[in-house]
């Protein structure tokens, strides 16, 4: 997710970058891909010090775009001692995709909290259990999760259908790149990695992000990181889904919650 300045005025700056069909869901743009290379120019454009991470990133989506250059533009609009405030607009050509606020200020230091009810841990390993196959050709998400080709995604496709007991869907990844260790930026993109809870009540199909919400609670160690996936509600129009993602310590990185739209009945 590299980014070239192209121009700054004040507290304005502008870059270029590029999302190629390897951040792809389907023919269009991941959406934790453009929250992620939004979190990276607000980064660039703060500076701000060591230590300083967007913490909180919130973005609503206007627009899917397709696989190519975008303009990222950063507007600072505060500058604090502890926390400061970056506004980011993703644009393609004329239309805009994505308008985020990002929180900037220093995650949590690795130090054990004061209190986490962690649901992830109790049922997760740290590494992905024997057998599970990473998405890859062959794999049956494979023509879907471009992704898979920068990141070992492992995805327990148990997880992904209605359950027996006729339960809430918990849906189950284990992810890290295929280079390198996973960072910030890898792990905002990983609090959008599941596919729709939807699935869970046999709705499949295109589910279109609205607005999603994401924390920065620590930095990630280097190994997996685990991902969970759940909603609270799967309303006729509308759902909520909730993802934490986990690392191979046991430490929650990131917690994200966003709104979609249910894929229509076949």
């Amino acid at each position: 997710m590299k980014l070239t300045q192209v121009s700054s005025d004040g507290d304005v700056a502008a870059f270029d970058g590029e999302l190629n069909e390897h951040w792809t869901i389907g023919p269009k743009v991941h959406g934790g891909a453009m929250l992620a290379l939004g979190a990276n120019a607000a980064r660039t454009a703060f500076g701000g010090g060591v230590g300083v991470e967007p913490i909180a990133v919130s973005g609503s989506f206007l627009w899917a775009p397709d696989p190519g250059p975008l303009r990222v533009v950063t507007t600072i609009r505060k500058r604090g001692r502890r926390v400061s405030l970056v506004e980011v607009e993703l644009n393609q050509g004329d239309r805009t995709a994505l308008r985020a606020a990002m929180t900037m200020a220093e995650p949590e230091h690795h130090a054990p909290p004061l209190l986490s009810v962690n649901p992830v841990v109790p049922l997760m390993t740290p590494e992905p259990p024997p057998g599970l196959e990473p998405i890859g050709p062959g794999h049956p998400m494979a023509d879907v999760v471009h992704l898979a080709h920068g990141c070992d995604i492992r995805p327990s496709l148990t997880t992904m259908q209605p359950r027996a007991d006729g339960g809430p869907p918990v849906i189950e990844y284990w992810v890290r790149p295929k280079e390198g260790s996973p960072d910030v930026l890898f792990a905002l993109l990983c609090g959008d990695v599941s596919a729709p809870v939807t699935l869970g009540v046999n709705r499949s199909g295109w589910a279109p992000t609205v607005q999603l919400t994401a924390y920065l609670r620590g930095m990630p160690a280097d190994g997996w990181l685990r991902v969970m996936c759940t909603t609270t509600q799967i309303g006729q129009e509308w759902f909520d889904e909730d993802h934490v993602v986990v690392d191979c310590e046991g430490r929650i990185i990131v917690q994200s919650r966003q709104l979609a739209l249910v894929p229509q009945a076949q």
